[in-house]
């Protein structure tokens, strides 16, 4: 079975509920339909009734009428949701009458929503740039314990399955975080074995890159990468991890044997983790042009609960895609 299909039938066992904020957007209402037909999610969508039905009938989608659909700006929960943004922001001075504007904002109810226990993730983004969807989930729903920092995973399947698990790669950070300290980059390395775990199925085997392989080069460039690893390992000790490690020690056996020898990961990590979001991003991008590899993701990862962020380029198998994603992590916790 193949990556995505295994991530779908994951998604249809556990059939969370999942908040879809721009409900009166094409790709999303479309999206929508297929995995409340298919039972890959429970969906709830924000926006106007009326206008989201008017949509899904010139559109010719049937089971629309079978998602909950909460318009931000009249429900029946409002005040009560009013008050419990008050109640978690009150230490930043908000107001009754400034909660009461934002939570008409689908991407601020969407997270209390989350916060409320009436839905287990959230995915949106196909109209909203990756800052306005971070913003509301960092004040409302915030990180997991331990971790202060979100970050990015691509899922990368390449076509020479003798690399990472069949084929199958994580790598991190490629989205969000530009420069990580080595705090920061431990729990990046942290949160994406939970995310390779969670929504890949495997044990992950992380790799903490540098230009440098075991001490074969001095730069304190290469000093972060050695001393993120070990506070990883130091946040969660039963993580398969090591660094530093230049990226064919990593993930090629023969040169891991050779400039790594007795390495647990050296020439066969399937999670790599990237010394910041410049080479991580450079290198997905090359890996994807260059090899022909299929990229899923960004999957947003350090949250306490799964919230995740398209592409305002997506298609609606991205959508649909993501929404099993988060299904998975939803499952996970």
């Amino acid at each position: 079975m193949e990556l995505l299909e295994k991530i779908f039938a994951n998604a249809k066992k556990h059939n969370k509920r999942i908040v879809l904020c721009e409900g009166t957007e094409e790709r999303t209402l479309k999206a929508a339909d297929i995995v409340t037909r298919d039972a890959v999610a429970q969906i709830t969508l924000l926006g106007n009734k009326e206008e989201i039905m008017q949509k899904a009938k010139a559109l010719g989608l049937k089971n629309i009428e079978k998602t909950r659909i909460v318009d931000p700006k009249n429900h029946e929960n409002k005040d009560k949701y009013i008050d419990a943004l008050v109640e978690i922001r009150k230490s930043k001075g908000l107001t009754r009458v400034e909660a009461s504007k934002l939570i008409e904002d689908p991407l601020y109810l969407g997270v209390m929503m989350i916060k409320m226990g009436e839905c287990d993730g959230e995915v949106t983004g196909a109209m909203h740039a990756t800052g306005d969807v971070l913003r509301p989930a960092l004040q409302i729903v915030k990180t997991l314990p331990g971790i202060s920092v979100v970050s990015g995973a691509m899922i990368m399947i390449l076509k020479d399955n003798k690399f990472g698990e069949d084929g199958i790669l994580v790598f991190a950070d490629c989205a969000v975080h530009p420069d990580p300290n080595e705090r920061e980059l431990a729990e990046i390395a942290v949160a994406t074995a939970g995310t390779a775990k969670a929504i890949v199925g495997f044990e992950p085997r992380v790799a903490m890159l540098s230009f440098s392989t075991k001490g074969s080069a001095k730069h304190a460039l290469v000093d972060k990468v050695v001393n993120a690893t070990r506070i990883a390992k130091e946040i969660n000790p039963s993580i398969n991890i090591d660094g530093e490690l230049q990226a064919d020690a990593a993930i090629v056996e023969s040169v891991g044997k050779s400039k790594a020898p007795g390495s647990p990961i050296a020439g066969k990590a399937n999670v790599l983790v990237f010394p910041d979001l410049q080479s991580g991003n450079i290198a997905y991008k090359l890996v994807q042009r260059l090899a022909g590899a299929e990229a899923i993701g960004p999957v947003l990862q350090g949250m306490a609960a799964p919230i995740n962020d398209l592409s305002r380029g997506c298609s609606v198998e991205d959508i649909t895609s993501l929404i099993a994603i988060t299904v998975n992590q939803a499952a996970s916790k």
